[in-house]
């Protein structure tokens, strides 16, 4: 990766974007009518906790399932179809050449939300899976890496024939996540469900594969946003850039490692939970790296801006919290608490969909030529997302501690326990109203872009972009 200026500078606004232009609508609008879905799951699942009579006859909508539902809508609904949007549109944008072969996208898209509908009405009827973040059955799970691939055809062909030689961290991390997860995806499946592994060694498995998913997809998607982000709305070339590939290197090398973390006390070979705390904490250098490089994220800039710096103020934060609490000592308080499910909520919701929201913002404008309508919706959404997602991860957190408090303390029982994390609980359920609420106002703010003409297009109004490509990284 390098940092090399090119003197070929774009219009905001080009033919980049017009001809990637409705492929890449239809992604960003499935990614939110599944964020939507993913909203009134989480809401459910909350109202189940403290009302555990709530949809108690209703077999399809057990606890159980809905977590199931929940977590599929939100890797394979949200995440994968925003995350292909923005990556296939940082991709051309880097190339300085509009995307190729558009159809396979088109055609991905439809049978990858395909697949995950039908996969969806399978668990509702009791036929999913225990393993996490893959809870449908297996005969569907070569489908949908076929689609996976099928969408990623533009951005191969992009980052192939790329006219700008220089490798940006952007473009890394976007191409990372396009490779990396189709292979991280089939070698899961062959081992779970094909080939399956024996006893415990499913559980490795299993951590591996989510740990993996988070480390080699996942992030890079946003910070593939970030890297692009941050230099492009200040105008400025990011510091310590020289680090970035180091930074890069480190994630994809050492994070599929420490999955195994989360099995610590458990019935596997002491030397994997090991290795994972070991890999945790050198995985400590590329937070410090990204921290190094995205710093200008925090400076004064558009909502936009706002988006991506919590995004990265999340993944730092929890990056460095992974680290901390993958230690024995503290993983006695915190494991198999509540305490991981805002680890987990910290990093999809804040690393991930704060990120992804800013690049929404910045993006559309440029791929309609359309500016958003109403400034105070995106600064509504901007504050409801803001108090729904550090609500939803404090309250947690707090609630972990006090879990774990309770449960080192044999003489607590398990009813005291709840009731001493049913207040928690509860604002959890109300910050998640809260979330929901702001991202059907981006919902509805898109569908409004889409349909109305207005007064002056998105070039007319948009900065040109800086002339030195190093500051769009």
């Amino acid at each position: 990766m390098t940092a090399a200026p090119s003197h070929a500078s774009q219009a905001d606004v080009s033919e980049i974007d017009a001809v990637a232009r409705w492929p890449l609508v239809l992604l960003l609008a499935s990614a939110l009518v599944w964020l939507l879905i993913t909203g009134t799951l989480a809401l459910v699942q909350y109202v189940q906790l403290l009302f555990p009579g709530f949809l108690a006859e209703c077999p399809a909508l057990s606890y159980g399932r809905v977590d199931m539902l929940l977590q599929s809508t939100l890797v394979y609904g949200w995440i994968a179809n925003a995350g292909f949007a923005v990556g296939l549109w940082i991709l051309s944008r880097l190339a300085g050449a509009p995307l190729r072969s558009l159809n396979w996208a088109v055609a991905g898209w439809f049978f990858w939300n395909l697949t995950v509908s039908i996969g969806l009405i399978c668990v509702l009827f009791g036929e999913g899976t225990s393993v996490p973040w893959m809870h449908f059955p297996r005969f569907l799970y070569p489908a949908m890496v076929v689609a996976f691939g099928a969408i990623s055809v533009p951005g191969v062909l992009a980052w192939t024939g790329r006219t700008q030689r220089p490798v940006f961290a952007a473009q890394g991390y976007a191409v990372a996540a396009l490779f990396l997860f189709v292979w991280l995806f089939s070698a899961a499946q062959v081992m779970l469900f094909w080939a399956p592994a024996r006893g415990v060694v499913q559980a490795v498995i299993g951590e591996w594969f989510v740990q993996g998913a988070w480390s080699l997809w996942v992030a890079p998607l946003a910070l593939a946003a970030a890297y692009y982000l941050v230099p492009k709305i200040t105008g400025r070339v990011l510091s310590g850039y020289n680090f970035a590939s180091l930074g890069f290197w480190t994630l994809v090398v050492v994070g599929p490692w420490t999955g195994g973390r989360h099995l610590a006390g458990g019935p596997v070979p002491a030397w994997i939970p090991s290795v994972a705390i070991v890999a945790a904490v050198l995985l400590a250098f590329h937070y410090i790296v990204v921290a190094l490089n995205l710093h200008g994220a925090f400076s004064r800039g558009s909502t936009a801006l706002k988006f991506v710096a919590y995004g990265v103020a999340a993944y730092l934060l929890g990056g460095f919290v992974d680290a901390a609490t993958a230690l024995r000592d503290i993983a006695q308080a915190t494991q198999l608490t509540w305490f991981t499910q805002a680890q987990g909520q910290l990093a999809l919701l804040g690393a991930f969909s704060m990120t992804i929201f800013g690049a929404i913002y910045f993006l559309v404008p440029r791929l309609t030529n359309k500016p958003w309508p109403s400034t105070p919706l995106i600064r509504a959404h901007f504050a409801a997302a803001f108090i729904g997602t550090t609500g939803i991860v404090l309250a947690f957190a707090v609630a972990g501690f006090v879990q774990g408090h309770d449960l080192a303390n044999a003489s607590v029982s398990f009813a005291d326990i709840a009731a001493h994390t049913h207040v928690w609980i509860e604002i959890a359920a109300a910050s998640q109203a809260v979330l929901l609420v702001g991202n059907a106002l981006l919902a509805l703010h898109f569908a409004s872009l889409l349909v109305i003409r207005p007064a002056a297009t998105a070039a007319s109004l948009l900065r040109p972009a800086p002339a030195m490509e190093a500051s769009a990284i």
